[in-house]
């Protein structure tokens, strides 16, 4: 179970290889904004086969349906990648280069496309969720809100009101990763027949971009994941119809349980994206303890170093089992939330720690830029908060555990 098969670790291989040559000499531009990272994400999808391999998942699932057979999404996506494993490595070997960039590749396939292949109808499969699973289409996952962000639901204020045979779409999100290069906004959205809002239901509804009423702010500026462009998105009447509505049908109370679930998604993946700024900063800090020296020593002799190298090893092994098991879960189906929620904490915040003390121990090198230190360090701040912040997560796995709902 804790190794790696070869023909993952053949994949982990050569994603590395491509992010040494085609993603890092990008990062000053993507940092800097002058770039937008989407064509090389979809240049990325073209070379490792994605349309081959996850494509071809999904046209399966697409005609058992069409002929109205049964077909389970997370066993279709398994066999798609042979094992879930595979994905995280792949996950893993971005982050170590740009935790951003695998944060966008994430959202757009995993998240949006993910969302729609699972939930969707086989129309909404076969016009966005196949295109989102290959990286021909880009997608944003619309659930935070100015005024709503760990009370997701209590306090939305974004609204689909029926209208007809209609519903026309008003409302703003925030921090929309994706945002500004998106072709399909996934929106999450309260429907208002005029009841009060506390029995509103919630619903989901894919939102093209070049719909009239759909505007994108600008790039936010922000202390990490520069290369990961996010923004707010604005609806403003923006009118839908039955198509757009995610799997055909209201969801009511229900819409909670389904964004719940695509949470559970995301939360699964950061772990992957901690493994691969922990294993980065490991690296860097062992080569670098080896060959520097002081005092007529390498200072990988001091045993105040040592301490500092041990520590990281131990969270690169913690956070590389936790991957681990997650992927274990996924393969057979197993929907271990506390664990989920748990387990994002503490990786989140095992690569915060990870990257200050790989800068601590190169010193003012690490605190310089072309290291590449500091950029998983600004990067890694953003796992603690994405995907439900760090309180909220270990709030939410307790109540699980303890059988509380407040």
């Amino acid at each position: 179970m804790f190794k790696l098969d070869e023909q993952t670790q053949m994949v982990g291989s050569v994603v590395r290889q491509w992010c040494q040559a085609a993603l890092a000499p990008k990062i000053p531009a993507l940092e800097a904004g002058t770039e937008m990272p989407f064509e090389l994400m979809k240049k990325m999808a073209k070379q490792f086969g994605f349309d081959a391999m996850l494509g071809g998942a999904v046209r399966k699932r697409l005609a058992k349906l069409r002929s109205g057979e049964a077909s389970d999404p997370d066993k279709m996506m398994s066999a798609a990648s042979a094992s879930p494993m595979m994905m995280h490595v792949v996950v893993k070997e971005l982050s170590r280069v740009s935790p951003g960039f695998a944060m966008g590749f994430g959202v757009s396939m995993g998240l949006v496309g993910g969302a729609i292949v699972a939930k969707g109808t086989p129309d909404q499969i076969e016009r966005w969720g196949l295109p989102l699973a290959t990286l021909d289409l880009i997608g944003s996952w619309c659930l935070t809100e100015p005024g709503a962000g760990s009370d997701a639901f209590g306090a939305m204020r974004t609204t689909a009101t029926p209208d007809g045979a209609s519903y026309v779409l008003n409302g703003s999100k925030t921090f929309i990763t994706n945002g500004p290069g998106a072709d399909v906004f996934l929106v999450y959205a309260k429907v208002d027949r005029g009841e009060p809002e506390a029995g509103r239901g919630v619903s989901t509804f894919i939102v093209e971009r070049g719909l009239p009423g759909v505007t994108v702010g600008p790039p936010f500026k922000k202390m990490g994941m520069r290369d990961s462009p996010t923004s707010e998105v604005f609806f403003d009447g923006v009118r839908l119809g039955v198509e757009h509505l995610l799997g055909g049908v209201e969801k009511g109370r229900g819409g909670r349980t389904d964004t719940k679930d695509s949470l559970g998604n995301e939360r699964s993946g950061v772990p992957a994206m901690a493994w691969g700024i922990i294993e980065r900063c490991y690296d860097a800090s062992l080569a670098y303890v080896r060959e520097r020296k002081q005092f007529g020593r390498a200072i990988g002799e001091f045993q105040a170093v040592q301490l500092k190298i041990t520590d990281l090893f131990l969270k690169l092994r913690t956070v590389e089992n936790v991957v681990y098991r997650l992927a274990w879960m996924q393969q057979h189906g197993v929907r271990d939330m506390p664990f989920i929620n748990a387990s994002k904490a503490m990786s989140a915040q095992l690569a915060v720690d990870a990257a200050m003390t790989a800068i601590q121990i190169h010193g003012g090198y690490g605190y310089m830029e072309e290291l590449g230190l500091e950029k998983l360090a600004r990067d890694a701040k953003l796992l603690e908060l994405g995907a439900g912040t760090t309180d909220i997560n270990l709030l939410a796995a307790a109540r699980e555990l303890i059988g509380a709902t407040e």
